[in-house]
């Protein structure tokens, strides 16, 4: 029997969103994309602002921004590749929001993110304390090429 697998992302200026379509064909995977209900604007997403939107989500841990369509039939999914770009260390609050609002015990999850400079460490551990019955792989920093071949890798393992 084949696993089925999810490439679930969120991508607030498209390269997260590039790396996770290069990874849906190389590993037979659906594409999910972790809209928010109410999209970021450039303002938004302005991390030198103390006051925009990203800025004041991040230094509010509780803070869960709602997310515009569920995924359809989670329970189908024995494999989620779960792709952020990393805001503050970590992956973004509406990612939590995505964590928060399945059962995912018991399926593999595969984190990825893009960054302009930070490791994916911090994510990861923030991640698995989200959905501690996940049964979590390591994760990916993913800038640039060679996500196709990271992504058949992880899956295979």
């Amino acid at each position: 029997m084949s696993k089925k697998v999810l490439v679930a992302y969120f991508s607030a200026s498209g390269v997260t969103a590039r790396t996770a379509k290069e990874m849906v064909d190389a590993v037979g995977a659906d594409l999910y994309e972790i809209r928010p209900e109410q999209p970021y604007t450039s303002a938004d997403l302005n991390w030198m602002d103390k006051k925009s939107r990203s800025t004041l989500e991040m230094n509010d841990s509780d803070c869960r921004p709602a997310i515009a369509e569920p995924v359809q039939d989670m329970a189908q999914y024995d494999t989620v590749l779960i792709g952020f770009p990393i805001w503050w260390y970590v992956e973004p609050r509406i990612v939590d929001t995505f964590l928060e609002s399945y059962d995912f015990s018991g399926k593999t999850m595969i984190p990825f993110a893009t960054s302009g400079g930070s490791g994916i460490g911090k994510a990861e551990k923030s991640l698995q304390a989200h959905c501690p019955n996940a049964s979590w792989k390591k994760g990916q920093l993913l800038n640039g090429s060679g996500a196709a071949e990271w992504a058949k890798r992880a899956v295979e393992e």
